[in-house]
Parts: structure tokens; C-alpha cells; sequence
């Protein structure tokens, strides 16, 4: 009986602990993990809330963010997270790398290491770099987002969203609007919903929407009029114009009629569903105006709680060798997040 109570604990244990020195995808994460990383950014963000935004978590480490693609949300997300943890941040981009003179990724990687760098944050266009990146140098890797295959911390931040506004994600139905085939966005929402207990539908042009993409634990409906009555939440993503290689649908305004959320459409929606888009928003075409500023919509949330869920993805991968906080969602954090009160 001793044993068994043993057992228990240290399986209670390993939950609440994180190990990766590395976010490289939701997919790899157990409901146990993800779990961790929502309830460690339900923590912080209370942090952005204060006179003065800042805790002393990760004074004295150093975090590069690497971004070979445009990005305005999810890079300003990632430096004002640092910031916040009171760790000092570097910016890279490609055009200032020396990747734009013919360096390799990793040869890249391996010369900002070498200035001690801890962690590093990677947005690239090709699927698998981060991964790839992850083998060649001991920082940590956090994946802001390779190619078509996932963006880790958006996930999250979608999930973290959902759970706030719907109390709970076990049994929420969500659905996926859009171009499913070519969003890291959706696979990442997708991993993180299913493994929580959400009821996914993904709906979109079929020319937009994988091949077998039920072997994921979801459901596939093209008829958005259809799909809207029975959902709490409506994910809408946006057109991947720069990723299409072809003509998927007739033109814009055919996909703004068929597949476009406007304020008719949404009335045959729940009264209380969630509109959310994960940015930048295509007016007119994904979302009207009316929608995007509506009382449905938690966009602007999904913005101020990525500042959360990244301190929680950088405190948790930067300070994974550090004994004294294996457990965040105990007193470690509290201690740190209280710490400059």
C-alpha cells in the first residue's frame, strides 16, 4: 500500500514538472504539459496588469529572437515576454543575418549561441528548421512558427483564450474556418484542442482542406452556414496567399461570400460564440469589420494573452535545468511573480 501511495505521488510530481528544454510543436506536449504551460501563464498574466510590468524570473538570461519571416504580433509578444521576466533580448532578422551572405541556419545559430545565449526563438519558412535547429545547439528552441507545420505558442494562446472565456475546454466545440491547408495555426490549435477533450470541425473550401485530416481526431464540414449552429467557438484563420502555390478558390470575393463570417452569417451562431482570428485580419474577406469589433469577437484577448503564454513558454524552457523551479505552478512562480511587487 506504501508503494502505491509512492507511485501516486511521484506520478503527481512528474506532471507539475516541466523537462524540455525546447517548444517545438503542441504535438509532442501531453494534456499534462499543456496544462502546465495554461495554468503557469494564468499566473504572469496578471504581471502585464501592474504599475511596474516586470519580474525578476529570468534576470540574467539571454533570449535571441531569430525571425526569418515578417512578423509584428508574435515578435513584439515574444520581446515584450522577456522583457517582463527581466531577461535581456537580442533581435535578429533576416536581412541583417549573416544567412543573407550565404551562412547556414545552423552556423547562424551556433555563432549566437556562442555569445551565451540561452534561448532562442525561431520563426522560418520551412517546416521541420526548428527541430532541425534543436539538434545542432544546446539552447533551448522555441518554435515561433516553421513553415506549414505548427505555431506552438499561438495554440496555446488560442487555448489559454478559450478556457478564459468558456471556463473549460473539455467538451467546448470549436471549429477551424478557413485555409487548413496551409496554417501552422490550425495544426497547432487542432493537437492542443483534441488532447484537451474540444470537439474540433474544420471547415473550408475542399481544396483547402487536407487529405485524411480526420485521422486527427476531427471533423470535416464544408457548408460554414452548417457548421456555425452548434459551435462555442469560431477559430477563423486567415488566407495563406503567400504559401498557395495555384489557384484554390475562384477569386476573393466568392471565398468572402461562401466562407467569410459577417454579421448575417453570425446570427445563426450561438448568442454567446467566441469569434477569434489569430492575425493579421483580411477586413471584408475572413471577418467583416462589424464581426471583428463586435461583442463576439476576443481577438484583441488573444493579443494580451500571447504576451502571457510566452513569459510562461520562457520561463518554463529557459529555466528547465534550474533545481529550485522544476515545479512552476507551485511556489516557485508565485515566489518570482510576487518577487518585484
Amino acid at each position: 500500500m506504501t508503494e502505491i501511495r509512492i507511485q501516486k505521488t511521484e506520478d503527481r510530481e512528474r506532471k507539475k514538472t516541466w523537462v524540455r528544454k525546447d517548444l517545438l510543436s503542441v504535438e509532442e506536449l501531453s494534456k499534462e504539459e499543456i496544462k502546465l504551460v495554461l495554468d503557469t501563464a494564468e499566473s504572469f498574466k496578471e504581471v502585464s496588469s501592474r504599475d511596474v510590468k516586470k519580474v525578476p524570473a529570468l534576470r540574467g538570461k539571454t533570449i535571441a529572437n531569430l525571425f526569418f519571416e515578417p512578423s509584428t504580433r508574435t515578435r513584439t509578444s515574444f520581446e515584450l515576454a522577456a522583457k517582463r521576466l527581466s531577461a535581456d533580448i537580442i533581435n535578429f532578422s533576416a536581412s541583417g543575418s549573416s544567412t543573407s551572405k550565404g551562412e547556414s541556419l545552423s552556423d547562424t545559430a551556433k555563432n549566437i549561441e556562442a555569445m551565451h545565449v540561452d534561448t532562442i526563438v525561431m520563426r522560418h519558412p520551412s517546416s521541420g528548421s526548428a527541430e532541425v535547429l534543436s539538434r545542432c545547439v544546446k539552447a533551448g528552441i522555441v518554435n515561433a512558427g516553421d513553415g506549414i507545420h505548427e505555431h506552438p505558442t499561438q495554440g496555446l494562446l488560442d487555448l489559454f483564450t478559450i478556457r478564459e472565456k468558456k471556463k473549460n475546454l473539455e467538451g467546448i466545440r470549436v471549429c477551424l474556418v478557413g485555409d487548413i491547408l496551409h496554417s501552422r495555426v490550425a495544426r497547432s490549435n487542432i493537437w492542443g484542442l483534441v488532447k484537451m477533450g474540444a470537439k474540433v470541425t474544420v471547415c473550408g473550401p475542399p481544396t483547402l482542406i487536407p487529405a485524411k485530416i480526420e485521422e486527427l481526431g476531427v471533423e470535416v464540414c464544408y457548408d460554414l452556414d452548417k457548421a456555425v449552429k452548434d459551435q462555442d467557438v469560431l477559430n477563423i484563420l486567415r488566407i495563406q496567399l503567400e504559401r498557395q502555390r495555384g489557384a484554390f478558390f475562384p477569386s476573393i470575393r466568392e471565398y468572402a461570400a461562401e466562407y467569410g463570417i459577417s454579421s448575417e452569417r453570425l446570427k445563426k451562431a450561438k448568442p454567446d460564440v467566441v469569434i477569434m482570428h489569430p492575425g493579421p485580419v483580411n477586413r471584408g474577406v475572413e471577418l467583416s469589420s462589424a464581426v471583428a469589433d463586435g461583442k463576439h469577437s476576443v481577438i484583441l484577448d488573444q493579443v494580451t494573452n500571447g504576451v502571457a503564454i510566452r513569459m510562461a513558454v520562457l520561463f518554463l524552457t529557459t529555466m528547465v535545468d534550474s533545481d529550485p523551479i522544476r515545479h512552476p505552478e507551485q511556489a516557485s512562480v508565485s515566489e518570482r511573480v510576487e518577487g518585484s511587487s
